[in-house]
C-alpha cells in the first residue's frame, strides 16, 4: 500500500541551507525512497521572490515522491498540518557579533514560529532547530509551544558529529563508514566537547577502539577537539560563506535516524532535552549520544566519564545555562 504523504516544513528555505536541503528531502534521502512528501517552505518577505524560484525548481525537477509544495511568507500557512519542522531560518551572526547578540533578535522569530506550530502543526510534530544559537533557540521554541512534547524538540549537533567522524577517519586513513560512536556533548558552539573515548573502528576482522589506534591520547583531548570546534570557522574562511551543503546533509541525517532508527550498536549525537543524565541540568537542550527506535530517541546510558571529559562537559553545560538565563531575561521584558 502507498504511504500517506508526510508534510515537512523548512524555514529559511530560500537561503543557502534551505536551498541545499529541499531537493535532498524531495529525493527521499531523508525519509526513504518510498515516502511521499509535501514540502512546506517559509521565508521572510524580502526573500519571497527567491522562494518562488525555489518552488519552480522543485516542480521542474519532477521528483516522483514530491506530492506538493507550499511556498509562503505566512508562518501560520507554513505550519498547517506539518509532521516535521526543520527550523533553518534565523538572524545570522554577522561580523563583530557574539552568539548572545543573536538572542534578542531571534527570540521574536522563534516565539512566532513556536506559536504557529503549537496551534497548527500535526499532532506529534517533530522539530529540529538548525538556526544558531541552536540549543537556546530550541529552548525558546519549547517555552512557547508547551503542547509539543519536550522529546519532540531537538537541535542540530549532527554536523559536529559528522565532522568528528571524518577527522578520525582522516587521521587513521580509513573510510568514514568504519568509524562509529563519537559523541558531541553540550552546546553547538566553541565550547562543545567532541569525545572519541568510546569511538571504535571496524576492520575486516574486528572492532578496535579509537584510543587504541590513536595512541597519542593528548591529540584526542586537545588538537582533535579544537579541529572539530573550529571546522565551521575554517569553512567560512575558505569559501567566505558558512557551511550549507554539510549542514543540510547533517539535518537530513538527524531526521532520518530519528524517524527510521539508528543501526544496532551505533549511536549519534542530538541536541535534546536533558533528563538529568550524566549530571546535566534537567530541561537544558544539550547534545548527548542517543539511539533511536520507533521514532523515539533515548540517551545512551552507563558510559564511563573520565576527569578530562567531565570538566569539558561541565564547561559547555555552564555556557548553556548562561545562554538560558540571558534568553529568559529578554522574555521577561
Amino acid at each position: 500500500m502507498a504511504k500517506d504523504a508526510i508534510r515537512v516544513l523548512v524555514t529559511g528555505a530560500a537561503g543557502q541551507i534551505g536551498y541545499a536541503i529541499v531537493p535532498t528531502i524531495a529525493k527521499g534521502l531523508m525519509l526513504g525512497e518510498d515516502q511521499p512528501i509535501i514540502l512546506h517552505m517559509l521565508d521572510i518577505e524580502p526573500a519571497s521572490q527567491s522562494l518562488q524560484g525555489v518552488k519552480m525548481e522543485l516542480i521542474d525537477s519532477a521528483f516522483p515522491l514530491l506530492q506538493g509544495v507550499v511556498a509562503t511568507t505566512n508562518v501560520v500557512e507554513a505550519c498547517k498540518g506539518v509532521n516535521i519542522a526543520i527550523m533553518v531560518g534565523g538572524f545570522p551572526c554577522k561580523e563583530g557579533m557574539e552568539r548572545r547578540d543573536l538572542l534578542p533578535i531571534n527570540i521574536p522569530i522563534f516565539r512566532a514560529q513556536a506559536s504557529a506550530l503549537e496551534h497548527h502543526a500535526a499532532t506529534n510534530c517533530k522539530v529540529l532547530v538548525v538556526a544558531n544559537p541552536a540549543n537556546t533557540n530550541a529552548l525558546i521554541l519549547k517555552q512557547f509551544a508547551p503542547s509539543i512534547p519536550s522529546k519532540n524538540i531537538t537541535c542540530l549537533t549532527r554536523l559536529d558529529h559528522n565532522r568528528a567522524l571524518s577527522l578520525i577517519a582522516d587521521r587513521l586513513k580509513v573510510h568514514v563508514s568504519s568509524v562509529k560512536n563519537v559523541i558531541i556533548w553540550g552546546n553547538h558552539s566553541s565550547t562543545q566537547y567532541p569525545d572519541a573515548n568510546h569511538a571504535t573502528v571496524t576492520t575486516s576482522s574486528r572492532e578496535i577502539s579509537v584510543k587504541q589506534l590513536i595512541r597519542h591520547n593528548h591529540w584526542l583531548d586537545t588538537e582533535y577537539v579544537a579541529l572539530v570546534r573550529q571546522r565551521g570557522s575554517a569553512i567560512i574562511k575558505a569559501r567566505k560563506l558558512s557551511s550549507a551543503l554539510s549542514a543540510a546533509s547533517a539535518a537530513c541525517d538527524h531526521i532520518r535516524n530519528w524517524v527510521l532508527g539508528t543501526p544496532e550498536g551505533k549511536w549519534v549525537s542530538m541536541g535534546v532535552c536533558s533528563d538529568g543524565s550524566y549530571g546535566i541540568e534537567r530541561g537544558l537542550i544539550y547534545s548527548f549520544p542517543v539511539t533511536c527506535q520507533n521514532t523515539e530517541w533515548s540517551i545512551v546510558q552507563g558510559l564511563s566519564i573520565n576527569e578530562v571529559s567531565r570538566e569539558k562537559m561541565d564547561v559547555t553545560a555552564k555556557e548553556l545555562i548562561e545562554e538560558k538565563l540571558h534568553a529568559l531575561s529578554y522574555l521577561r521584558k
